[in-house]
C-alpha cells in the first residue's frame, strides 16, 4: 500500500511527520524546505510506479499534481482503459472537450467553464505522458516547447522590435516561422491543417492568401463575387449536373467567408451561434405547438417561428 501525504502552506501536522518518517518519501514537485528541513529523504516519482510501503508526498501545486495522476493511471496498477489509449483513439476527445469549452463560454457559466477547461487540460497531459511512459517527450518538454516559441516569435515583447499594430505583428510572426523552419514552404497555404472544420480552415486559407496580396480592393468587389457566384450556381442547378452543383455552392460559400473575414467576423463562430439561436427557437417552437409538426400548416409554421423569435430573441 502506499501512503498519502497531502501538504498545506505551513508547519508540518505532526501525524504528517509521522507518516513522511514511515517509508521512503516520493515526490512528483518541487519539495517543500519544511521536509528537508526535517531531515526527510525525498525521491523523484518512477516511471514504474510505486513500491509498496512508500510514501507520496503531495504539495499544493495543482499541475503537477495531475501529472502524477495521470502517469498514476497509466503506470502499472493503473486505469485499464487508460493504460489502453493510444494518440489515435484519443483524437475524438480533444474535440470534443474543446466544443464543451465553446458551449461554456456561451453560457457565461464561469464555474463551468473552469470546469471544461481541467477536462480539456487533460488531454494533452494524457497524450504527453503516454509518450514519456513509453520513453518520448513528456509534459515538461511540450511546456518548455510553447513557452520558448512564444517567447522567439513575440520580439516586440521580449526584445527590441517595435510594431505598428496587429497586422504587423502577424506579419511578424509569419517571418519568423519561415526562419525557424530554415527552408521556404512550397506554399503560403502549407501547414492549414486538412483535418480543420471546413469554416475554420476556408477562413485560415482565405487570410493567407490575403496577406500575401491575394485579394479584393475593396468591398464592394467581395460583393460583386458574391453575386457572381449566385448565379453560377442557378446555372449549376438548371444544368442538373451534381458535381458542378456542388463545386459551385462551394465557391459560393467560400466567398461568404470572405465577406465575413473583411468584416473580421469569424465565420465558423457566427454559423454556430446562429445554430443556437435556431435550436432554442425550434424546440420552443415545437413546445408552442402542442400537436405533431408534421400537421401544421404553412401559416402556423410561420406564426409560430415569430413567437419563438419574440420568446427566444
Amino acid at each position: 500500500m502506499v501512503r498519502v501525504v497531502q501538504l498545506e502552506p505551513g508547519p508540518i501536522s505532526a501525524d504528517s511527520l509521522g507518516i513522511l518518517h514511515s517509508g521512503q518519501v516520493y515526490c512528483a514537485s518541487k519539495v517543500p524546505a519544511a521536509v528537508s528541513a526535517a531531515g526527510i529523504t525525498v525521491l523523484g516519482v518512477p516511471a514504474k510506479g510505486l513500491p509498496d510501503g512508500s510514501v507520496l508526498l503531495l504539495t499544493r501545486e495543482p499541475l503537477y499534481e495531475l501529472v502524477h495522476v495521470v502517469d498514476r493511471l497509466l503506470g502499472p496498477g493503473g486505469c485499464p482503459w487508460d493504460i489502453e489509449q493510444t494518440h489515435e483513439s484519443l483524437k475524438k476527445y480533444v474535440l470534443e472537450e474543446a466544443y464543451e469549452v465553446l458551449d461554456a463560454i456561451d453560457s457565461t457559466d464561469m464555474e463551468k467553464l473552469q470546469e471544461e477547461l481541467g477536462d480539456l487540460l487533460l488531454q494533452p497531459m494524457m497524450h504527453s505522458q503516454m509518450e514519456q511512459r513509453d520513453g518520448g517527450f513528456g509534459i515538461d518538454n511540450v511546456a518548455q516547447g510553447i513557452t520558448d516559441k512564444l517567447v522567439r516569435r513575440h520580439p516586440h515583447v521580449f526584445g527590441d522590435i517595435d510594431v505598428a499594430d496587429s497586422d504587423e505583428v502577424l506579419r511578424n510572426w509569419d517571418r519568423i516561422k519561415l526562419n525557424e523552419k530554415g527552408t521556404t514552404p512550397a506554399s503560403i497555404l502549407a501547414g492549414v491543417p486538412k483535418g480543420m472544420a471546413s469554416l475554420l480552415r476556408a477562413h485560415e486559407v482565405s487570410k493567407r492568401a490575403a496577406r500575401v496580396g491575394f485579394e479584393w480592393p475593396h468591398m464592394d468587389a467581395v460583393f460583386e463575387k458574391l453575386d457572381e457566384e449566385i448565379l453560377e450556381l442557378r446555372e449549376a442547378i438548371d444544368s442538373g449536373d451534381l458535381a458542378h452543383i456542388e463545386s459551385e455552392v462551394g465557391d459560393l460559400l467560400f466567398t461568404v467567408v470572405n465577406l465575413a473575414r473583411w468584416q473580421k467576423i469569424e465565420p465558423e463562430e457566427a454559423l454556430r451561434r446562429m445554430l443556437n439561436r435556431f435550436t432554442e427557437r425550434f424546440m420552443h417552437m415545437e413546445q408552442l405547438a402542442g400537436r405533431d409538426l408534421k400537421e401544421l400548416s404553412a401559416q402556423e409554421w410561420d406564426d409560430l417561428w415569430n413567437r419563438a423569435k419574440v420568446a427566444k430573441g
